[in-house]
This record gives C-alpha cells, sequence and structure tokens, in this order.
C-alpha cells in the first residue's frame, strides 16, 4: 500500500485552529481520513475518521510519527499575533519546513499543499506600493521568513503546491473560489477560511497545481 493510497489518512500539520481546524472539518464532511497534528491536538473533538496528534512541528520525532502512512501533507501551521512581531526575527516557517521536507522524502509522502499568504515570495511583486509599505511594516519579519520557507518548498524534490490566501474573513464557505494562476493575475482581496480549506483538500485528492504557487481570492 503505497503513500499515495487513498485509504490513508491526509496530515494536516496545524490543525486545532484557524485554517487547519476548518479543513479538517472539510475532510471530515467528504469522509476522508485525517491525522490532525498540533501541539494543542488534545482539544480538537474526537470523530470519527480523526486521529487527532500532539507534536511540536520543529521536532523531528513528532513529525517522523506523524508521517507515518499518511498519503499527503497539509501545511497550515499559524503563529499567534502579537506587537513583538514588529521587531522579532521569525524562524518559525523555515525552521519546520527544512526538518519537513527531508522527512517527508524519508517517508515516501511527496505530496505536500503549504498555506503561506498573499506577500510571500514571488507575490510581494503583486502588491501595490503602498500595500507593500503597510504589509512590510507590520507583518514584513513573518512574511520574510513565509518567503524562505516557500523557496526551501520550490527548490525540494516534492509534488508541492503553495498556496496564498488573500485577506482571510470568517465568512461562509461560498464556492466562489478563484485560483489565481499566472502572476499578472495576482491581487489582493477577501476570501473566507473555509473556501481556503475547500481548495485545500481538493489540492490533496484532485492532484492540483502540482510544483505551482497559486493565490486564493475570491
Amino acid at each position: 500500500m503505497g503513500a499515495t493510497d487513498a485509504s490513508l489518512p491526509i496530515l494536516i500539520l496545524g490543525a486545532s485552529a484557524g485554517i487547519g481546524a476548518l479543513t479538517v472539518d472539510e475532510a471530515v464532511a467528504r469522509g476522508l481520513r485525517v491525522r490532525a497534528f498540533a501541539r494543542s491536538a488534545e482539544k480538537i473533538p474526537p470523530r470519527e475518521g480523526v486521529e487527532a496528534m500532539v507534536g511540536d512541528i520543529r521536532e523531528p520525532g513528532d513529525l517522523r510519527r506523524a508521517l507515518d502512512r499518511v498519503r499527503g501533507v497539509i501545511y497550515t501551521i499559524g503563529i499567534r499575533e502579537r506587537v513583538a512581531m514588529l521587531w522579532e526575527q521569525e524562524t518559525l516557517f523555515s525552521e519546520s519546513t527544512a526538518t519537513l521536507i527531508p522527512l517527508m522524502l524519508e517517508a515516501d509522502v511527496k505530496r505536500l499543499v503549504a498555506v503561506t499568504g498573499f506577500g510571500a515570495g514571488r507575490s510581494r511583486q503583486a502588491m501595490s506600493r503602498i500595500e507593500q509599505l503597510g504589509h512590510g511594516a507590520v507583518l514584513g519579519r513573518v512574511y520574510d521568513d513565509k518567503s524562505r520557507q516557500e523557496a526551501l518548498i520550490m527548490e525540494s524534490a516534492l509534488d508541492w503546491t503553495i498556496v496564498r490566501p488573500v485577506i482571510l474573513t470568517k465568512g461562509a464557505r461560498t464556492g466562489r473560489l478563484k485560483v489565481l494562476e499566472q502572476p499578472k493575475d495576482w491581487r489582493n482581496g477577501l476570501i473566507s477560511r473555509k473556501d481556503v480549506a475547500v481548495y485545500l483538500i481538493d489540492a490533496v485528492t484532485k492532484g492540483l497545481h502540482i510544483r505551482q504557487d497559486i493565490v486564493l481570492a475570491r
């Protein structure tokens, strides 16, 4: 039974909150199996098809255990917003990804769908000058690290997709999702976390946009 077998669970990293938790919900609604990985995974409600796994994204032993017999990985790790973001160096995204990639290859798990954000990597150039200034002032250090993360992913031998949602809302699952594939079409806007979750599950189950970096908007 190979790592791409549809009977195997999807590993969702950062599954206890935000997009990660909603992605677990979307998978469950489709009858899919999920391994829900988070430091606070004990808070994830027990449900059929969901295996909650407590772990640290930067700890190789935890990740190796999480990667055992999964069909793909959805990376939805986020950070708690805090004033210190304005001056503190951020390394969580690049360090965790540098740990994750070789362990995925070791486990023969090739599919990675990673959520970063509009303004990371190549998409920064799609922002207006005003957007760049405001975004850089508040989230510059965080997105510098997301850019380092994207570079690591793109240089890897994985079947990756980099997913950059625009400004996230708590709105409903609308089905009006637009996948912007070409840099000339990249733009800012709004999108609900629930719509992002729909795309993330589709990306794994349907093999969408492999080795592409895209922007999600509505």
